[in-house]
């Protein structure tokens, strides 16, 4: 039986994708998942992951958009980890979006069935699971 994607796995393969260099396919993505979470996902079992198609949409776009650059080998490091922490900035950003516009839905929804900012801003109830102090 075929391992599930933890969410675990996702943000794994999606940091994969934030720091990819080469040209990039469905393909080797799914060859550079293998070793990092311990099996190899197909093609169709990663799309069915918003996070990882979105940052696959945005690695695409940057591989296109980015020539590769000559740099100093001194400088190599440095850049790889700008252009890595780049790509990780533009990945949340657009999350965070997609969690705003997901907000705005709940929002409504709340009003819309008579929930009070009061009422939402209850605290969780405390558990008590029989343990003494």
């Amino acid at each position: 039986m075929a391992k599930h994607i933890t969410d675990y796995d996702v943000e794994r393969i999606v940091e994969i994708l934030d720091g990819w260099r080469d040209k990039l396919t469905w393909k080797a993505l799914c060859d550079a998942c293998s070793p990092v979470i311990g099996t190899k996902p197909s093609r169709q079992t990663l799309l069915k992951f918003s996070r990882i198609t979105m940052a696959y949409d945005v690695c695409k776009i940057r591989l296109k958009e980015h020539a590769p650059v000559c740099t100093p080998p001194s400088m190599r490091v440095a850049v790889e980890r700008i252009n890595r922490l780049e790509q990780e900035n533009e990945r949340l950003k657009r999350e965070n979006l997609g969690l705003l516009q997901q907000f705005v839905v709940w929002q409504y929804n709340t009003c819309a069935r008579g929930l009070s900012e009061h009422d939402l801003n209850k605290a969780l109830p405390s558990i008590d699971r029989g343990k003494t102090d």
